[in-house]
């Protein structure tokens, strides 16, 4: 298979010619095959992408600007789309490829097999934390649960105190009746340093 990129080779924009860099760039770091395909310079071309384009990813004026990246004759979507992927590790998965042994999105691909098929606890038994977790419950059965709840139910009364004690506190002093009190100690210090 085959990813087509279309571009265009004489772009007077520079956010398309980033686009389309980017676009090219990333494929060959990842050393994915593709094909250059030019609408600036071939009609062919640009009329083969206007027409594949499916109707709802065309922008509102109905052309669609490149960089559009198809696999053979299937759609695989704009820079927008591209991005997305690329920020979500999902390239291959865009692009309509088997992503290659040990990449990060084979590895997602395999972590999400486990979780469907129902054995998602094998990819975490190397967590010596969890392994001795396992072991307690092993062990102690419903003692574990027994303690959580009791956790629970201490956190949730030490919570209610808290919430009567703050209930009791009396209201802060308005500023208005601290400035007397402040100017009646500020006389008496003086008195006291007059005798």
């Amino acid at each position: 298979m085959v990813i087509k990129v279309f571009l265009a080779s004489s772009s007077g924009s520079t956010a398309i010619k980033k686009k389309q860099q980017d676009v090219v760039g990333f494929l060959e770091a990842l050393k994915i095959d593709y094909a250059q395909l030019d609408i600036a310079s071939n009609e062919d071309n640009r009329m083969w992408m206007r027409e594949n384009v499916p109707g709802e990813k065309k922008p509102t004026n109905g052309i669609p600007l490149p960089p559009q990246i198809f696999n053979e004759e299937m759609y695989c979507g704009d820079y927008e789309t591209f991005f997305e992927a690329k920020e979500d590790n999902t390239v291959f998965e865009f692009l309509g490829l088997t992503p290659p042994p040990g990449s990060k999105e084979a590895q997602q691909a395999e972590n999400a097999q486990k979780l469907h098929n129902g054995s998602g606890t094998e990819e975490h038994l190397d967590d010596d934390t969890t392994k001795k977790e396992i072991a307690e419950t092993e062990q102690n059965g419903d003692a574990h649960i027994a303690e959580l709840e009791e956790d629970d139910s201490i956190k949730a009364e030490t919570d209610a105190q808290e919430h009567i004690a703050g209930e009791e506190e009396p209201a802060e002093e308005d500023e208005e009746s601290r400035k007397p009190a402040e100017e009646e100690e500020q006389e008496e210090g003086e008195e006291d340093r007059e005798d």
